[in-house]
């Protein structure tokens, strides 16, 4: 069994200045690519969704992005209080003290010029919403560590596109989030230490965007980006019971994350429910977007699913998962039939040769962006140091041949889905894994988190289809299980459609952990 190692208080970097690494100098091979890409890019100004003011008073840490907006609107809550609300709840949790690493400089004069504007009447789309970032997305003047010592207290010169794309939109940047170290650590960060899951602190809550995932959990904060590789944003919104998007291949610029696998890293929204995520996303994208602006309108403006298919898997993903998972799993599909979809069984895939090649990708893209460090190679986090030594392992044939799988991959999986709109999965296979013996339970029977965690989420990261997490009920052990919406590539806004209508009618993404008012 794998023994807790003992509790790491957050410490300075172990390396002198002159050997601080910053990871946004690595090259991304990627970049060779893009000029070959159709651009798609829009001169058209976003028309923001209509924001129908609340006159009741709330809790600002129970309200999401779009609740918060509507008591701005109403003038029941402000972006100054629910900052300062939000900041006293960090300081005074133990999840607060785990989950967010730093607060982000700036943040009470922004909440402060998006008061005025709400009582000016200038307010911009998501004026005042305070965000959580995962520590390898840059803000500007913040300190980003990618959540190791080799980074240092390295201050990020810039936004990342994301974050500014948030931030022109009105919302705040206030806290940047834990990770594991280099997004692919484990769960125990060597420098920051261990966040663990709000529902069951004996538990995880899913990497490697822990922060973001416990962060929301907790109510900590309304909204958080995260990102994704093998599941990182979705595991986490499972586990702690949240809603998590990763977005069409590319659709959010990369630009200012430090690159786990340039070939498989997402960058997306992780909030309350899927209304929360479609007031963002139009924000976040590479490119403006009307007609995503306008899909995500008709998502808020709520509407019907007469006619929409949905693809069910028969084998792989409803394949080592626990019985609890998959009964809320079948619930989740009679609700869809409910609300006028119709249901289609997915022909039989075999996933597994496409699973194993995302990780031959990963792997091999984690060892030559970091190799170069191995002389230090007792800084690393134990988990990251392992994958990286996988990834030297493999030849440029089988880099090569995982590439040709992904091609593969991407044109299997849409052949699959010809004859349906969306496809639903169940989430991660078990509950919350165990942080003493990082294993997850299926039916009384250990898996270890390598085997487990990544199954049903790391084919989409090789496909680079959008997928949606959310929660779906509660398990044997009284913890988060979820769901997974998959859409062809762009047709994010129609995930999102499904899952605010899966949330309208379910009061799963309400529910709160233990001990915490909600």
């Amino acid at each position: 069994m794998n023994q807790m190692p003992p509790a790491v208080s957050a410490s300075g970097p172990l390396v002198e200045a002159g050997d601080v690494f910053d990871p946004l100098t690595l090259v991304d091979p990627g970049l060779a690519d893009r000029a070959y890409r159709s651009v798609g890019a829009s001169s058209g100004v976003l028309k923001s969704a209509p924001v129908e003011p609340i006159f009741v008073d709330m809790q600002s840490r129970s309200a999401g992005v779009d609740t918060l907006l509507s008591a701005y609107a109403g003038g029941h809550l402000s972006p100054e209080n629910v900052l300062s609300e939000l900041t006293a709840a960090i300081h005074s949790s133990a999840a607060g003290g785990e989950a967010v690493l730093r607060f982000v400089p700036g943040a009470e004069s922004a909440a402060r010029e998006s008061g005025e504007r709400w009582r000016n009447g200038s307010a911009r789309p998501l004026e005042g919403i305070p965000f959580g970032v995962k520590d390898i997305i840059d803000v500007a003047g913040a300190v980003v560590t990618s959540g190791s010592h080799f980074t240092g207290d390295r201050v990020a010169p810039a936004d990342a596109m994301s974050v500014a794309g948030l931030r022109a939109a009105g919302a705040i940047p206030f806290v940047m989030t834990a990770t594991t170290e280099f997004a692919t650590g484990s769960p125990h960060n060597p420098r920051f230490g261990t966040v663990t899951n709000p529902w069951d602190k004996s538990r995880w809550t899913g990497g490697s965007s822990t922060g973001s995932g416990a962060g929301l959990a907790a109510r900590l904060m309304p909204l958080a980006l995260g990102t994704d590789t093998g599941g990182s944003i979705r595991v986490p919104s499972c586990w702690c019971g949240t809603t998590g998007l990763k977005p069409s291949r590319e659709r959010v610029s990369r630009s200012g994350v430090a690159s786990l696998s340039w070939t498989l890293d997402h960058i997306g929204p992780m909030a309350r429910s899927a209304r929360d995520i479609a007031r963002v996303l139009p924000f976040m994208t590479v490119h403006t977007e009307p007609e995503l602006a306008a899909q995500c309108a008709a998502v808020l403006a709520g509407g019907g699913l007469d006619g929409l298919r949905i693809g069910v898997p028969v084998n792989w993903f409803t394949e080592m998962v626990d019985d609890a998972v998959l009964a809320n799993w079948e619930s989740a599909l009679k609700t869809f039939e409910a609300v006028g979809c119709t249901l289609f069984p997915l022909p039989t895939i075999d996933i597994s040769l496409w699973h194993e090649a995302g990780w031959i990708i990963l792997q091999s893209e984690l060892a030559t962006l970091h190799s170069a460090r191995l002389d230090r190679a007792e800084l690393f986090d134990a988990a990251l140091l392992h994958r990286l030594r996988n990834g030297l392992a493999f030849s440029a044939v089988d880099y090569a041949r995982a590439l040709q799988l992904r091609a593969e991959a991407q044109t299997g999986f849409m052949g699959a889905m010809a004859d349906v709109d969306l496809v639903v999965t169940p989430g991660v296979g078990g509950e919350a894994g165990s942080l003493d013996s990082l294993t997850v339970d299926v039916n009384g029977e250990s898996h270890s988190f390598q085997t487990l965690i990544s199954r049903n989420t790391m084919i989409f990261d090789v496909t680079g289809l959008p997928a949606l997490m959310l929660p779906a009920g509660l398990g044997r052990f009284g913890l988060p299980t979820g769901i997974q919406i998959i859409g062809r590539p762009q047709a994010d806004a129609l995930c999102l459609r499904l899952g605010a209508a899966f949330q309208r009618v379910t009061e799963f993404h309400r529910l709160t952990p233990p001990g915490l008012a909600s």
